[in-house]
């Protein structure tokens, strides 16, 4: 089917609603916090926040973390990446898979996880007597630990940057080389590491924008020890409410989008000039035969995961099997009241059951009727206009979650006009905000599967006769059907676990899960959050694994842990 025939079969509203669309979830709100902003300097507010020692020390807290925790990254994706990817090491799928495990898990339940696997009060390590003694100052509440967390949250971001480049690496210019003599660290720095640069700088960028942004890790670590990241900063800016909040906090938002966008220009300014493509046939797959030092390697990546994701868990798990935080684990003080509280006696725990499902299942729903749409007038559509709208998609989903937040409540602190209604301080707001958030996450394995149609079939349907609504519920939706559920899945689990974007726009009765796992370690209930944790640790385990269930019949690329 050519471009015209495709897009001549279309109904007449399907653009102007694909573009009031993405206007309402992306260009209303940005525009909204950019206006914000230029008021607040119109106002004068600049000066004021400018005086203030807190937001240099912020600024200086944001930078020092952001730019350990990346390098901490690097290094550990960078390790993951090639180990896994050109090396013959047995179970390398379940390495990949546990390895990327950390990034679907909320950043406020890795915080935790944390701080019961470690100083004095850890109930893991009073089990196995060798706690630190008491008095002793607990090590993650500093910079180094945030940028430790930072490290092991956002590494598989880099992991999957750098491995997607590893593998369309040319075999053929491989082979030519060690049939020419050349050794295996030869091949490795003549060919592999310069043709790996893109998505090794690109991985980095993205982890430096994400450390950047993030909220759980600084909250659960930061605040305890008056360290005060520019999203902490935000945050507690809104809990000490005044006249001049709304512009100092368009301001910071401001400052963080501005860090965001530095941090992606220096990953362009590293990659222009540079020509990296490749000719030849892709795929690079065991290039290097590790031989006798297979029995090292391998052991000492299961040692890692052991210390970044098990030895947490367990940690997490005992937390919440004892009555009190610093309690150490036996058979006499294990106990499932935690467990017990948490889903049949607090409210808050039920309410916040009841409204992550509800907002995660209307989120993933609605945005996969939204996405059919949007993803089929894409696909079937060419030219600028197509790559404009798909990068006002992806840009909400690309900015810190604060930032967002905060343009939302912009855009509804005031009662809509003609309506009269007033949506800040309801789950109405939440629920927008986490359309806008992720409406790139649903829609690309969507549009990932209309690319990957044979426009003949829908072609011979539109010459028998068939109209725009019969083609699309007898044939792109069948066809779609795999990707569409894999969207529902990863929506619906990014969102369940969600605390960036809902810390400033929850109310009373509004709060989700994230929020109730902060509350409640914040006001000392570190059994019951942990309980919680463990609750969100074993969905989001489960929701993988039927993901990995339907891989095969994905489109490349859904799943962010596969090739």
């Amino acid at each position: 089917m050519t471009r015209s025939a495709s897009e001549s079969s279309q109904p007449r509203w399907l653009l102007p609603f694909v573009v009031l669309a993405v206007a309402f979830l992306s260009v209303l709100p940005l525009s909204r916090l950019a206006f914000a902003g230029f008021v607040a300097l119109l106002r004068g507010d600049l000066g004021g926040l400018l005086a203030d020692p807190a937001l240099w020390s912020s600024v200086r807290y944001t930078l020092e973390t952001a730019l350990f925790g990346t390098a901490i990254s690097v290094m550990l994706g960078a390790t993951f990446a090639f180990l896994l990817t050109l090396t013959d090491l047995r179970g390398r799928s379940i390495l990949g898979f546990l390895f990327v495990l950390p990034m679907m898990i909320p950043p406020q339940v890795t915080a935790l996880a944390w701080v019961q696997m470690s100083g004095p009060s850890s109930p893991l390590l009073k089990a196995l007597h060798i706690a630190p003694p008491l008095g002793s100052p607990q090590p993650l509440y500093s910079v180094g630990g945030i940028a430790l967390l930072f490290g092991v949250q956002h590494a598989p971001l880099v992991y999957l940057a750098l491995r997607a480049g590893l593998m369309a690496l040319p075999r053929d210019g491989i082979e030519a080389a060690r049939l020419s003599g050349a050794s295996g660290l030869q091949v490795f720095r003549d060919i592999v590491l310069p043709l790996s640069m893109p998505g090794l700088i690109a991985g980095a960028a993205i982890a430096f924008v994400s450390c950047v942004g993030n909220f759980g890790i600084p909250a659960i670590l930061g605040i305890p020890a008056s360290i005060y990241t520019l999203p902490t900063l935000i945050f507690s800016k809104f809990s000490a409410f005044s006249s001049r909040t709304f512009g100092e906090v368009a301001l910071l938002s401001t400052a963080i989008a501005v860090i965001s966008v530095v941090g992606l220009a220096v990953q362009e300014r590293a990659l222009r000039g540079r020509d990296y493509r490749v000719i030849g046939l892709a795929g690079a797959i065991a290039t290097f035969r590790l031989g006798g030092l297979r029995l090292l390697v391998a052991p000492l990546l299961w040692l890692l995961l052991f210390f970044v994701l098990v030895a947490p868990f367990l940690a997490l798990l005992a937390g919440a099997l004892v009555p009190a935080y610093g309690v150490p684990l036996t058979f006499s003080t294990m106990s499932f009241h935690a467990f017990e509280e948490v889903l049949f006696r607090q409210s808050a725990t039920r309410t916040a059951f009841a409204n992550s499902l509800f907002l995660s299942a209307t989120t993933a729903f609605g945005l996969l009727l939204l996405t059919l749409l949007v993803g089929y007038q894409l696909a079937s559509r060419r030219g600028v206009l197509a790559r404009v709208l798909t990068a006002l998609v992806e840009i909400p989903y690309a900015l810190p979650g604060i930032v967002l937040a905060v343009a939302f409540i912009l855009v509804f602190a005031g009662p809509l006009p003609l309506l009269n209604v007033t949506l800040y301080g309801t789950i109405w707001i939440i629920l927008i905000a986490y359309f806008s958030s992720f409406f790139a996450v649903s829609l690309k394995p969507v549009v990932s599967a209309f690319h990957q149609l044979d426009p003949a079939l829908e072609e011979a349907a539109r010459l028998a006769g068939a109209g725009f609504y019969r083609r699309l519920v007898d044939i792109v939706v069948p066809l779609v059907a795999p990707a569409a559920g894999a969207s529902v899945i990863l929506v619906f689990l990014i969102a369940c676990n969600e605390l960036t974007v809902s810390a400033l726009l929850w109310t009373a009765g509004t709060q989700t899960l994230g929020v109730v796992i902060y509350n409640l370690d914040d006001s000392g209930g570190s059994d019951l959050a942990s309980a919680l944790s463990v609750l969100v640790v074993v969905m989001v385990v489960a929701m993988m694994l039927a993901l990995e269930f339907f891989a095969k019949r994905l489109p490349k690329g859904v799943l962010p842990w596969r090739s």
